[in-house]
């Protein structure tokens, strides 16, 4: 009796271990992009103290200023009346950066330690956002100061999101990618609204504090990265994940190195380990342009151009526009500003098991962006006549804004990553990563910089542009949505996974 149960109880003992090693690598990376994301958000904050009406505020005993001096507490060089041009150009130092970075910051990631790339990528992170809020105690009143601190930090910033998408692809497959994914993506929002509180604490009084503090929180996460993430399930005998939803797709290309004898379905738990490990040994890392012509890349990395352009023109400007609408002060502008955020982790999850109980990654994400354009227009129009109608409104707005745009950046591009195309081949997983948050971080630079040129004239202007480009990003995905439309016809209810696009 104890022999014939032996193998059960070895077996529920592996999947428990396998099961804490991925709820970890969850929690880990989790934590490693919410401080990502918290030491972009305070600048979005700060804005709104950086440049506001001195009028309102009660001048020292000891001033010299003219009482009809309107600009006297404002922090030079953006106390000028062309100050929302001076921030979007601060904003846009940061985000060109990014995006060029993003493009080359794939191809180091498949070919560093992920644990070392990520760690340094932290340290670094935290470093260059501490100086943007050190200007304030050097009392640093040059523009070049800001804009060179924000190029060095969008460039370390790239190191993150191919990394930690990455090392989660590596240790999950295709089963429920979407909603864990979509769970996990909430680091995004998380992030956004633990740095806008924080920045909100120090925001009116030493708005240094408002950068210093998330900076050094993210360098010490680095350290812990350093320390405890573990990049593949090999490194700690775990199981490797299955990619693909139909098992015997692995089977189709028997001469391949991935799929060599001894690695067939019946192995043990032990030769499935050893053959991942010899495996992930021979695959070579993909070139760019091979990325380029995996079915349905170049789709999603537009349609995710246009879709980053509307969810970082909130994220920048946002807390700016509840202020000058409603005329609350930075903080309070701040803190209302997080229930975006808020909508976003909901839209994330949402995106996420809905497109896997559907199979329909592009139609989800297509019906999101169809239903955001109407709701920003409302938002714009009747989202500020009361507490209660604005707190919904940015709810909304949240998740369906950020919903397609977090189930893009995970589980889209883990899915592409591991197409079945690539034969095995998981170093695709962080240049496709690369590529598809690259191409949308241009509209992530080019949204807040469009956002300042065109808030002069109105913010009414500035809602416009974002619902074109809401319709632009869903006209992109027409093609994918037809494709799957076709396959669920033809499949009648069969579940096949991800289908070539």
């Amino acid at each position: 009796m104890r022999s014939s149960l032996a193998p059960g109880i070895w077996f529920l003992r592996a999947f428990s271990r396998d099961s804490k090693y991925r709820a970890f690598i969850l929690l880990i990376t989790f934590l490693i992009y919410t401080c990502y994301h918290m030491s972009r958000k305070p600048i979005s904050v700060v804005k709104s103290r950086l440049h506001h009406n001195c009028s309102e505020v009660i001048q020292p005993l000891n001033s010299t200023h003219s009482l009809n001096d309107t600009t006297w507490c404002n922090w030079a060089p953006f106390d000028k009346s062309n100050y929302k041009e001076l921030l979007g150009a601060v904003d846009n130092a940061f985000l060109v950066a990014y995006a060029i970075g993003m493009f080359i910051s794939g191809i180091f990631g498949e070919r560093l330690p992920l644990r070392y790339y990520l760690t340094a990528g932290m340290l670094l992170s935290g470093l260059f956002t501490s100086l943007f809020g050190l200007g304030y105690f050097w009392n640093i009143h040059v523009l070049w100061y800001f804009v060179l601190v924000q190029i060095f930090n969008g460039l370390v910033q790239t190191t993150g999101w191919p990394a930690v998408v990455s090392c989660v692809g590596n240790w999950f497959g295709k089963g429920k990618r979407g909603l864990i994914m979509g769970i996990w993506n909430s680091h995004t929002s998380v992030g956004n609204i633990l740095g806008s509180l924080l920045a909100g604490v120090w925001v009116d009084q030493q708005w240094g504090l408002s950068f210093v503090v998330p900076g050094v929180i993210t360098a010490i996460m680095g350290i812990i990265t350093f320390f405890f993430l573990i990049e593949y399930p090999e490194d700690v005998d775990c199981s490797p994940p299955q990619h693909h939803g139909n098992p015997e797709e692995s089977q189709d290309h028997p001469e391949d190195p991935a799929n060599g004898p001894s690695c067939n379905k019946e192995s043990s738990l032990e030769s499935a380990v050893t053959c991942s490990k010899e495996a992930s040994a021979q695959p070579s890392a993909i070139s760019f342009f091979g990325a380029l012509r995996i079915p349905g890349v170049v789709e999603f990395s537009l349609c995710l151009l246009f879709a980053k352009l509307v969810s970082y023109t909130f994220l920048y400007w946002l807390p700016l526009y509840i202020s000058n609408v409603v005329h609350f002060s930075a903080k309070e502008a701040g803190d209302l500003s997080t229930l975006f955020d808020v909508g976003g982790i909901i839209g994330g999850i949402l995106a996420g098991l809905v497109s896997d109980y559907i199979n329909g990654r592009a139609t989800t994400c297509c019906v999101m962006l169809i239903l955001a354009a109407p709701m920003m227009f409302l938002y714009n129009h009747v989202g500020q006549r009361g507490i209660g109608i604005s707190i919904v409104m940015l709810l909304i707005c949240g998740a369906l804004v950020n919903g397609p745009y977090a189930l893009i950046t995970t589980a889209v591009s883990a899915d592409l990553g591991t197409h079945k195309s690539l034969k095995g081949n998981a170093k695709a997983l962080s240049t496709v990563t690369a590529i598809i948050d690259g191409t949308g971080s241009i509209g992530a630079a080019l949204g807040p910089l469009l956002a300042g040129l065109i808030s002069p004239t109105g913010w009414n202007n500035v809602f416009y542009m974002l619902i074109a480009a809401d319709v632009l990003a869903c006209l992109l995905l027409c093609r994918l949505v037809y494709k799957e439309i076709l396959a669920w016809k033809s499949s009648l209810g069969k579940d096949k996974g991800y289908r070539e696009m």
